[in-house]
């Protein structure tokens, strides 16, 4: 094959794998997008990569690590028809954020996003029996909300050992810990916590907006808020020298956690963890949407990126 054909064929080949979904509006930066990305671990997903105006080969970026990312960036491609607006929020403080990251949104599957995000580790303390039974009955309605045992260790490994190398070569990052963070809501703020205790040597901090600690959707005899306290219990020395932002409104969905969030909040007021930077934050009238987390996001973003 001649050079200049062989340049064509690899050039056409890495935009067929790049530009998977045309359209997708960003205020601004622009968008590198990956379709089904494969995995050894898990069923492949789609990666959103947002650039900021400012992202330069000349400086390395920090990188921030987002799930459920089909909804972070153009509300006319969401089911809902809301976004996080990263893009925005983030360019708002390009003044104070030098230099600006490198968003990952890595996309979540809905029929195995509670599998995905509900922290292995603390749901295993269960004998097995129980656990399966658990799992079984747990349920919106008449939705089931495990269709499979949880399996968040293998979409760490995913995020982990797959697509963050992938993203560290692919553009200039910097790679340390102290400048890589991981960001969520709801179980995507369970699977946040768990990512920042299970790989401390890989993120320097977690930001989890109305973290659903209470798995299922009621409280009254609820197992799970008390199986992840009691993981945060045992292993809360993975968060020293870390950074750790949670935070809840008060209405619809989020009027469930305080009970959940206050057990969170003692462990660590309780627990002796050297560098350990951590804030609990609640917002009164907030409602567990999109909306809401785009209303407060400079929030948890300037104190992950703020330089101490």
């Amino acid at each position: 094959m001649k050079l200049h054909v062989f340049i064509i064929v690899i050039a056409l080949t890495l935009i067929a794998c790049t530009n998977s979904k045309k359209g997708l509006s960003v205020a601004e930066g622009k968008i590198v997008s990956y379709t089904a990305f494969k995995s050894e671990y898990i069923d492949a997903r789609n990666i959103d990569v947002w650039l900021p105006k400012s992202y330069s080969l000349g400086k390395k970026h920090p990188v921030l690590y987002m799930h459920d990312g089909q909804m972070l960036f153009d509300a006319s491609q969401t089911w809902n028809g809301q976004e996080w607006g990263v893009d925005e929020v983030l360019t708002k403080l390009k003044n104070d954020i030098h230099p600006l990251p490198i968003v990952v949104g890595i996309w979540n599957n809905p029929s195995t996003r509670h599998a995905d995000f509900a922290p292995q580790k603390a749901l295993e303390q269960y004998a097995t029996p129980l656990l399966d039974s658990l799992i079984e009955h747990t349920k919106r309605g008449n939705e089931k909300l495990f269709n499979r045992l949880p399996r968040a260790d293998d979409y760490l490994k995913f995020l982990v050992e797959e697509v963050k190398p992938h993203i560290d070569k692919t553009f200039n990052t910097n790679p340390n810990s102290s400048h890589t963070f991981v960001v969520g809501s709801s179980m995507g703020g369970l699977i946040s916590l768990y990512a920042l205790m299970e790989y401390p040597k890989v993120f320097g901090g977690a930001g989890c907006l109305s973290t659903h600690w209470t798995v299922e959707f009621y409280l009254k005899d609820n197992p799970f808020p008390g199986a992840i306290a009691a993981y945060v219990r045992n292993n809360s020395q993975s968060l020293r020298g870390k950074k750790l932002y949670m935070d809840r409104g008060t209405k619809t969905l989020d009027s469930i956690y305080a009970e959940a969030q206050k057990k969170i909040d003692d462990i660590l007021s309780k627990a002796t963890i050297e560098g350990l930077i951590w804030k609990s934050k609640v917002f009164e009238g907030a409602e567990h949407t999109e909306n809401d987390w785009n209303k407060r996001l400079d929030v948890p973003l300037g104190f992950l990126f703020e330089k101490n």
